[in-house]
């Protein structure tokens, strides 16, 4: 299992670790182990003392223990930047092994995007009310690779699929704060609730979406709430990830 990390303790244990067990116990014949993929990350943690492996270290520590067949998953929702950076780790030390497979990442098809779609939706229902102009907005991180193009994907599914009043945004990519601002505009909405597009509700959650998303929409003249909760703690999404393990099998 790979995850980016969090240097959040709360929800590391609600999202990470919680994975990281859901994927022992559905697989009992498996040895499971983690790595992380943010080596800022792994250094804050070692200053606290909890050491975590890079995606290499862990897998040069499988090879060394007698292990030849390797299922990698990550936690990044995106075929995009990070999942890059995993396949030229892998690539480096494949030669190692009999066989390594690699698992779809969350949102890799329009099945997935739909699945996830409808999870969030009903999830967040109760804050949408038209009568009410009340909207709800989900914030991923955003990338700087075509993958990008899932969130507008996202944000066309949410409104086919839940209506007009769910909308999908990034903090470095597209769909950006203005453009979902410019939205909410011309819909005339009095209230938003933000909740992260995020596989853990970490520092980009609470300093990027529940400070600085948040102040911006009510100097627009918006009631804001936060929903912080990440990706990784709803039981259903969890799920999705033991899906693409089990398409790996």
């Amino acid at each position: 299992m790979v995850h980016f990390g969090t240097s959040y303790d709360e929800t590391r244990a609600k999202t990470i670790d919680a994975i990281n067990a859901k994927a022992g116990e559905a697989f009992p014949d498996y040895e499971v182990r983690e790595a992380w993929s943010s080596r800022i990350i792994i250094r804050i943690l070692k200053k606290r003392g909890v050491v975590k492996c890079t995606p290499v270290e862990a897998l040069i520590r499988l090879r060394a223990d007698g292990y030849k067949r390797v299922i990698v998953q990550s936690t990044t929702l995106l075929d995009g930047a990070e999942m890059d950076l995993l396949r030229r780790d892998i690539a480096s030390v494949e030669n190692l092994f009999d066989e390594i497979r690699i698992g779809k990442p969350l949102l890799y098809s329009v099945d997935d995007c739909r699945k996830v779609t409808d999870i969030l939706a009903g999830r967040h229902q109760d804050a949408a009310d038209a009568k009410k102009r009340s909207h709800v907005v989900l914030v991923g991180h955003g990338t700087y690779t075509p993958a990008t193009a899932t969130y507008s994907q996202m944000d066309y599914l949410f409104t086919e699929q839940a209506g007009p009043l769910f909308h999908v945004a990034t903090i470095e990519g597209y769909p950006t704060f203005d453009t979902v601002l410019g939205r909410l505009k011309a819909a005339k909405a009095r209230s938003v609730t933000l909740v992260p597009l995020l596989f853990v509700s970490g520092d980009h959650a609470t300093n990027d979406i529940a400070v600085d998303w948040k102040e911006a929409l009510e100097s627009a003249g918006l009631q804001v709430d936060c929903r912080l909760e990440g990706l990784g703690e709803i039981p259903e999404i969890q799920d999705i990830y033991l899906e693409h393990i089990r398409a790996c099998l």
